[in-house]
């Protein structure tokens, strides 16, 4: 192209820009909304004005959620291409509202690749022009492509011919590139024809032409599809099937997601998937074999028709983000000396976080607990009358009778002081075994191994909550001792029955406390870890919970937590505090109970049960609301990636940046390295991160 037709170009391009603009006519608040995007990227220039560089022209429109993890930061600059009408290099105010409004149009992804291929902006594509440019972004790959096979001819005619193609037939020829891509590769590895190639060139196949639309651990796992069948090859029936599951992805997750949901225990086998398929569908869409491909990867090689899985084996197949639980927070090698001491530091930041959010929400709860603790202690069988009827009449009493509000609040500075020990040993025990516990390929965690980390949690807080528990209820009871004895005995703090009871009666009732908070720990953690899994679908394409969805979880959780040990914290109660005269001495748990039940009912042994309900719920969502909000308010000033943390986020729902990513992974379908030539073209792929390398073979 002689530089004496640039000037026509540029005019025939900002013309074409200009139609479009005028078709789509933008709403005043969006000019103001992409004048503040541009202004808060764009930098002055020597003429006074400003402009975008590619490298603001990225930040502006490149959805931050995204990340560059499966389209690379530098790919974006094929976008900055389009939008630099005039060729400077620049984009500028009047640019960037051209290329904004060309996002709003339905096929804006489309209509961007189109653009990429239009050299010369002649508003079609002839044979040349698509050839240089496929060239250009395929060399790297070292998978050759004939562009003079009878498959390109039917598109563009003969070499040299006047067929040239419109925006509409563009489009169905780079749809159906892929398939032709696909073939030509394969049959250029299977040069002995014998119609199978090696694990490790199907590795090479896939990442080259469908590398963004997969995750890094499917994409480590290809050459396994070998083993599918004897003979440790791969034939092209089986390369064909798995490029249709990777077309068919979205179908493919709703098909399984129905199913999922249909079932009682939340998993499928791989005839409930054909089933859903062929209920919920027209055609049969899904054949054996591309079934059988799916539950090989998902169940990661286990194959078995009968095998039943759940949506979290699937996520790493569905989702082309999906990472291992751990690899986000694991540390490099070069850096774990300098790391420890600053997890040490986040880690005491955020347990103080903890004990004051725990505090709040224990204050918050504490007349409910104390109430509860006058009921359990309540005997029956004791001679004279009932001190309490019932909940209200208690509460009625203790204000009338122990100085009103204040009453309510015996006993609640030793439970501030001992509840931010007492959570950080739960969270962090729990957390802990459940992270040994977790398949750290999939995320997944048995049942079993959920009970067992909350479980052992609750053990192992009986450390602190033991010594808490006994003075508190000590204290809650101090107000009744002295009215019952018409004010006789002296008040008594908890310093008094700390001294009187000693290192050994600090532990009296540990048993029975044991045996009430291990079981509630293991119903709580495995039935919130349940709830925000299953019911909120934390983690399902990326999605974090709100404030709100984890406050019904935590809620929701403590409830049959708090129901169901209400018997083992009756005995505590009971065995920890002060026995009066005439009422019945109890030997430990087991005696506890048999006796409660023999003397007053089963029905005693949950007295302060919907108390207990009550008071959990709420104190875990008052926890767990306080936490997030001291995070937001005061997160930790020394992380590294603060200023990560710090930028703007976009809306997800921001179609225009939908169109602009999906405008580049129609690119990527024809190269996973399409706009990466220049730096591709001199290295090959030492270009690519190292997942994307093919290996040579597969062992």
């Amino acid at each position: 192209m002689a530089d004496s037709d640039a000037p026509g170009i540029f005019s025939r391009v900002a013309s074409t820009f200009t139609s479009l603009a005028s078709t789509v006519k933008p709403a005043e608040n969006e000019l103001a909304r992409w004048r503040r995007t541009f202004d808060r990227f764009a930098e002055d220039a020597s003429d006074g004005k400003k402009y975008l560089s590619p490298s603001g022209f990225i930040d502006a429109i490149a959805p931050t959620e995204e990340g560059f993890s499966r389209i690379h930061k530098e790919q974006y600059n094929l976008l900055f291409r389009v939008a630099d009408i005039s060729r400077r290099g620049l984009v500028s105010w009047e640019d960037f509202v051209v290329f904004e409004t060309l996002l709003k149009r339905p096929d804006a992804d489309y209509q961007l690749a189109f653009q990429v291929f239009d050299n010369d902006a002649s508003g079609s594509i002839d044979f040349d022009e698509f050839k240089a440019v496929l060239s250009s972004n395929i060399a790297a790959s070292h998978i050759p492509f004939d562009f003079e096979v009878p498959w390109m001819k039917l598109y563009v005619g003969q070499k040299g011919g006047q067929h040239v193609l419109g925006y509409h037939e563009f489009t169905q020829l780079i749809k159906g590139y892929q398939g032709e891509r696909l073939r030509q590769a394969f049959h250029y590895f299977d040069s002995d024809s014998d119609g199978y190639i090696s694990p490790g060139e199907f590795q090479q196949i896939i990442i080259e032409i469908a590398g963004h639309k997969l995750s890094n651990p499917i994409l480590e796992r290809l050459p396994t599809l070998c083993t599918m069948n004897p003979g440790r090859k791969i034939s092209y029936s089986e390369v064909i099937a798995f490029h249709n599951i990777i077309r068919e992805m979205d179908a493919v997750e709703r098909i399984i997601l129905h199913a999922v949901r249909k079932s009682r225990d939340g998993k499928i086998d791989l005839s409930d998937f054909l089933n859903e398929a062929a209920g919920s569908m027209r055609y049969g869409m899904f054949t054996p074999m591309e079934a059988n491909i799916i539950w090989h990867f998902a169940s990661r090689g286990g194959m078995g028709s009968n095998q039943r899985l759940g949506m979290a084996d699937f996520q790493a197949l569905l989702d082309a983000k999906w990472q291992p639980p751990d690899l986000a927070s694991a540390p490099s090698a070069s850096s774990s000396s300098s790391t420890f001491f600053s997890d040490f530091l986040q880690s005491t930041y955020n347990f103080v976080q903890g004990g004051i959010a725990g505090g709040i929400g224990a204050f918050a709860v504490y007349p409910i607990d104390l109430v509860k603790t006058r009921l359990q202690n309540q005997r029956s069988t004791v001679v004279g009358e009932v001190m309490y009827r019932n909940a209200a009449d208690c509460v009625r009493k203790v204000y009338a009778n122990e100085g009103g509000v204040r009453g309510f609040y015996r006993g609640v500075w030793p439970q501030l002081l001992g509840v931010a020990p007492e959570k950080a040993i739960k969270l962090t025990v729990n957390d802990l075994v459940r992270k040994k516990r977790t398949d750290p390929e999939t995320g997944r965690i048995t049942l079993g191994s959920e009970l067992l980390a909350g479980g052992t949690a609750g053990a192992c807080q009986v450390v602190v909550t033991n010594p808490l528990e006994i003075v508190k209820i000590r204290l809650q009871m101090a107000g009744e001792i002295a009215r019952s004895s018409a004010g006789t005995a002296p008040p008594r703090g908890a310093w008094h029955i700390i001294k009187s009871l000693g290192l050994i009666g600090l532990y009296k009732g540990a048993t029975a406390c044991l045996s009430r908070d291990a079981p509630f720990s293991m119903i709580y953690f495995t039935s919130y870890a349940r709830l925000k899994k299953d019911v909120f679908h934390e983690g399902r394409r990326g999605k974090v919970l709100s404030t709100g969805e984890l406050l019904l979880a935590a809620g929701a959780a403590g409830m049959p937590s708090a129901y169901l040990t209400t018997p083992f914290d009756v005995v505590k109660t009971r065995l920890q505090s002060q026995a009066r005269k005439g009422e019945t001495v109890y030997k430990g748990v087991v005696d506890g109970i048999r006796k409660i039940a023999q003397e007053e009912g089963p029905k005693a042994l949950f007295k302060g049960g919907i108390a207990r309900v009550i008071r959990s719920s709420p104190q875990f969502a008052v926890t767990l609301t306080m936490y997030e909000l001291l995070h937001k308010v005061a997160p930790y000033p020394w992380a590294v990636d603060k200023q990560e943390q710090a930028r703007p986020t976009r809306r997800t729902e921001d179609i225009s940046r939908i169109r602009a990513r999906n405008g580049l992974r129609i690119l990527l379908d024809c190269s996973s390295s399409f706009g990466m030539a220049a730096s591709n073209t001199s290295q090959g792929l030492k270009a690519l991160p190292p997942i994307l390398k093919p290996s040579k073979e597969f062992h």
